[in-house]
């Protein structure tokens, strides 16, 4: 009985330190001077936690499409701010403005998604400033 409970308990500690690193602070990953305001056409919603991504793919001044990837609020804080994973179908135009990754890579911390009918929702996450 002693063994078994040990168990539970190493195995919880694991799991628990997997989760917080896999978490991250928005400062670590993005840059708050780098703003960015980006159109183009929804091409996939993941509902999953720590953060709910969206993609969408962005024509470039040279014509060429590159998939971006938008970081957003956990799917509970999204629910809470009223949304579901229904309002965000492939195919629809969306503008998202947000903030550029450090790395360079086609990848934002989403602030706000406006759809081509004029609904705007708040992405953020919980530590993205200003986020609410």
């Amino acid at each position: 009985m002693k063994a078994k409970f040990v168990l539970i308990l190493v195995a919880g500690v694991l799991v628990s330190t997997l989760t917080t690193q896999a978490h991250h602070s928005f400062a670590a990953e993005f840059d708050i001077d780098k703003p960015i305001t980006l159109q183009g056409v929804l091409t996939k919603m993941e509902w999953v936690n720590p953060h709910g991504w969206i993609y969408i793919d962005v024509k470039e001044a040279d014509g060429k499409v590159v998939n971006w990837a938008i970081e957003a609020g956990g799917p509970t804080a999204l629910l809470r701010r009223g949304l579901r994973k229904t309002d965000f179908p492939a195919g629809v135009e969306v503008k998202v403005e947000g903030y550029r990754a450090k790395s360079g890579a086609p990848k934002a911390n989403g602030r706000s998604v406006t759809m081509k009918d004029g609904r705007n929702f708040f992405l953020g996450a919980s530590d993205t400033p200003g986020g609410q």
